[in-house]
């Protein structure tokens, strides 16, 4: 999937995100059970959010567009959150060769 401008508008209000990810029967298996370095960068910035996020793009992606295009549909409440998880961990691994971040807040562990 190409890499979509996002307007300012819609990183505001990502209402309306469906055409920003590929459908869930087009994305590979492993995306969608969660098992990837890809998941794990996901459920990061979602749930505590990221610091120190450093990606190395593939040949030709433009990061910031990119991490706008991301953003749009981890900010949106259209889609169910395992379409959501499964389409931002799969265009990750589309968009960039490697990934390294740490959490922005420890999580307590019980």
């Amino acid at each position: 999937m190409d890499i979509q401008d996002v307007s300012d508008l819609e990183m505001a209000f990502p209402a309306n995100v469906k055409h920003l990810m590929p459908p869930m029967e087009a994305i590979p298996r492993e995306f969608q059970n969660g098992h990837t370095v890809w998941n794990r960068l996901m459920t990061d910035w979602f749930c505590v959010g990221l610091k120190d996020l450093k990606l190395t793009p593939k040949e030709g992606v433009d990061t910031q567009r990119a991490l706008r295009h991301l953003k749009a549909i981890i900010g949106s409440f259209e889609p169910s959150h395992e379409h959501k998880e499964a389409a931002v961990a799969y265009l990750l691994s589309q968009w960039f060769t490697d990934a390294t971040w740490k959490r922005a807040k420890q999580t307590a562990r019980v």
